[in-house]
């Protein structure tokens, strides 16, 4: 399935303008906008894929031009699809790309919690030990 390319652009020119570095990845017959190796936005034929999470997930599928991401035939918890007033200003856009970042960062801490308990509990597994 191709992507549109223009909306790619439009995606690419926020995650730009904020500075934020990002990789593109072709997956799913689409391209994914990798932030900190996470997917976090990204373009399946015409419509946005946006990375929300599971908490915030509720709340977004309610709001304008949001869907159910479901190209599998299941849909895929914590992401969603976007078109039509969803995005179709750049003000828009910038929201839902503000709403994955914002995501995106909670899985970072996440992360280093998860990185920082396992070193805890290695170090006390170590001292018991000894």
């Amino acid at each position: 399935m191709a992507y549109s390319e223009l909306l790619a652009d439009r995606l690419r020119r926020v995650l730009q303008e904020r500075k934020v570095a990002f990789e593109e990845k072709k997956m799913m017959g689409g391209l994914a906008l990798m932030v900190n190796n996470k997917m976090c936005v990204g373009v399946l034929g015409e419509k946005m894929t946006a990375r929300v999470g599971k908490d915030q997930y509720a709340e977004a599928i309610k709001l304008p031009g949001c869907s159910v991401m479901d190209f599998t035939g299941r849909p895929m918890k914590g992401f969603v699809y976007l078109d039509g007033e969803g995005i179709d200003n750049d003000a828009s856009l910038e929201s839902w790309v503000l709403r994955c970042l914002d995501f995106n960062k909670q899985l970072l801490e996440e992360e280093r919690l998860k990185a920082e308990r396992k070193q805890a509990r290695e170090a006390a597994r170590k001292k018991k030990n000894k």
